[in-house]
């Protein structure tokens, strides 16, 4: 069965004084580079570079303290295995009082979902819950409702593709660019966000609803920053990677989303991070 929480107060989740100062840090650098260009070879510098189309995200709400999510948790490597899907798992933390702590939980993760309720006109959220980019939500455990809304949106991108997002890493900057010369699409507010994911993390439960169980997480989102916003002409970002990296993250995802828990205008993720 899911597990239903009625809609809170989003205050009562709001980011902590560090992930707002880590924001604003972040947002200073990206105003730094967003003009610079990218280091030269000649520095010594190894090229790298990645980019692959924009796929269908889902992204995948749960919660080490629910006993309903392990079945969700295992599924998603099917989607994560797929070429033309993205699948990101985000950990709210509105089940910890239920006696475990989640150790993977972000506030900012609830506060999502907060959005995309608020989006959908429903009065509550759920785990497992995945969202399908951001245009309709789904038990994460039914594997076919999944599947199905996966192909609606393969069809209706045959006929009105995404925007084109592309995102590489050379010479140890990651360059962002979305839109192209015929691009003139008015956003009411897209934004730009990156996420920095770790692809496998394993979780010991010994508390709650999964004491005892040895649960294994894909696709982990760990930091969700926005870094920038974009009115419809092409855009470049150029940002130093050695500033964004994290010890605990080996992958990355750019997403380009309407408005606040709008539809996905396009994903893409990094193949060489």
């Amino acid at each position: 069965m899911l597990k239903l929480r009625q809609t809170m107060k989003i205050s009562q989740y709001m980011p902590t004084l560090i992930s707002r100062l880590g924001a604003y840090v972040l947002a200073l650098l990206v105003s730094l580079f967003l003009t610079l260009p990218a280091m030269s070879a000649s520095d010594g510098t190894m090229k790298k570079s990645s980019h692959s189309s924009p796929k269908i995200l889902l992204e995948l709400f749960t919660s080490q303290g629910c006993s309903s999510c392990p079945r969700a948790d295992a599924l998603l490597p099917t989607f994560i295995a797929r070429d033309d899907v993205i699948a990101l798992s985000m950990s709210v933390d509105y089940w910890d009082y239920l006696g475990w702590r989640d150790t993977l939980a972000q506030p900012k993760f609830t506060k999502r979902q907060h959005s995309y309720a608020r989006q959908f006109r429903v009065g509550h959220v759920y785990t497992p819950q995945v969202v399908v980019d951001g245009l309709s939500h789904h038990n994460g455990a039914d594997e076919n409702a999944i599947e199905e809304m996966i192909e609606k949106r393969r069809a209706a991108r045959a006929k009105n593709p995404p925007v084109d997002l592309r995102v590489e890493s050379r010479d140890g900057t990651l360059i962002i660019t979305v839109g192209d010369k015929k691009t003139n699409r008015p956003q009411k507010k897209a934004t730009l966000w990156m996420a920095l994911v770790s692809k496998k993390e394993s979780v010991k439960i010994r508390r709650g609803e999964n004491r005892g169980e040895l649960l294994t997480y894909h696709n982990v989102v760990r930091k969700l920053t926005p870094i920038g916003h974009w009115n419809g002409e092409k855009m470049t970002i150029k940002l130093p990677k050695k500033h964004l990296s994290q010890g605990n993250t080996d992958g990355c995802v750019i997403l380009l989303q309407d408005g606040d828990g709008g539809p996905i205008v396009a994903a893409v993720e990094m193949n060489d991070w």
